[in-house]
């Protein structure tokens, strides 16, 4: 009892609570299970224990697709602008400052030429965490420049989409970009260079409505949200019950509006066998 006691004064049983590291588990939105933060970024942002596939961001997909060291970004000072001056509860500017400092990048998409399995491709990542992935003027500019990349070198194009849809803050700036990059989209194919479309949880809007469903072959993540207008707005407006899964990739994969659906880790391997049938 006496040695218990002992310990206890030297604080070994006194109570004192340890600090545990910040941030060290992940609870998936799905299955809400708690996960180890380190196994969650290990599986790309998949959860080991439902497969849910959770949000990734622009960089990691590039470190995901691409061989290691071979991604030359392009276009990296490109940063929006505000033509609009446009204010709602929060002004533009302070929106895109928020932005900028919260991703660490000038705008809403990465872009430029790299290798996937030793061949080369051009590539434009969108990133969910600006702005919602919104499409503005800038944004629309460099997917356009990474299929100008293609014409211009013969490699093909990959595109990986995650996005709200067009950024209201830049009204008609915006909507130009769906017709802009559609028509490189027809360039490509008169040329035929392939073009693979990515769809990443959510792809959605103006951005659904041009590029996106364009490609040579569109493929997406497991259960990504994939449409134009809104669930509730289209029931609405049709008012009829929408079946289980509605636009949802398994959905529409069955109804014939994808080419495949992908797990994110296979996603490398499963592109890379696509570009040599291209190449064959």
């Amino acid at each position: 009892m006496a040695d218990w006691f002992g310990r206890a004064k030297n604080g070994i049983e006194s109570g004192e609570k340890r600090e545990l590291p910040e941030n060290l588990f992940i609870k998936c939105e799905a299955c809400r299970e708690v996960i180890y933060k380190s196994d969650w970024e290990a599986a790309w942002n998949v959860c080991p224990a439902c497969g849910h596939h959770d949000r990734l961001p622009a960089h990691d997909y590039l470190r995901l697709l691409l061989d290691e060291g071979s991604f030359q970004e392009a276009d990296a000072g490109l940063a929006p602008q505000d033509p609009l001056n446009f204010a709602a509860k929060k002004k533009y500017r302070d929106s895109l400052a928020s932005a900028q400092k919260s991703t660490g990048q000038l705008s809403g998409v990465i872009g430029g030429m790299g290798k996937l399995a030793g061949k080369d491709i051009s590539v434009a990542v969108m990133d969910f965490r600006f702005l919602g992935g919104s499409m503005g003027s800038v944004e629309g500019e460099k997917i356009a420049r990474c299929f100008k990349r293609s014409l211009e070198t013969g490699a093909p194009a990959l595109v990986i989409a995650a996005s709200g849809g067009a950024r209201m803050h830049e009204g008609t700036y915006s909507l130009m970009q769906m017709a802009k990059t559609s028509a490189l989209v027809g360039l490509l194919n008169e040329k035929g260079i392939p073009y693979i479309s990515l769809l990443t949880n959510p792809t959605t809007g103006g951005v659904t409505a041009s590029f996106a469903m364009l490609g040579d072959v569109n493929i997406a993540e497991p259960g990504t949200l994939i449409g134009f207008a809104g669930e509730r707005v289209i029931r609405e407006t049709i008012r009829q019950a929408l079946p289980d899964g509605f636009q949802r990739s398994e959905f529409l994969l069955k109804h014939g509006f994808l080419d495949a659906v992908i797990k994110r880790p296979e996603l490398k391997d499963w592109i890379a066998n696509l570009l040599s049938h291209f190449s064959a």
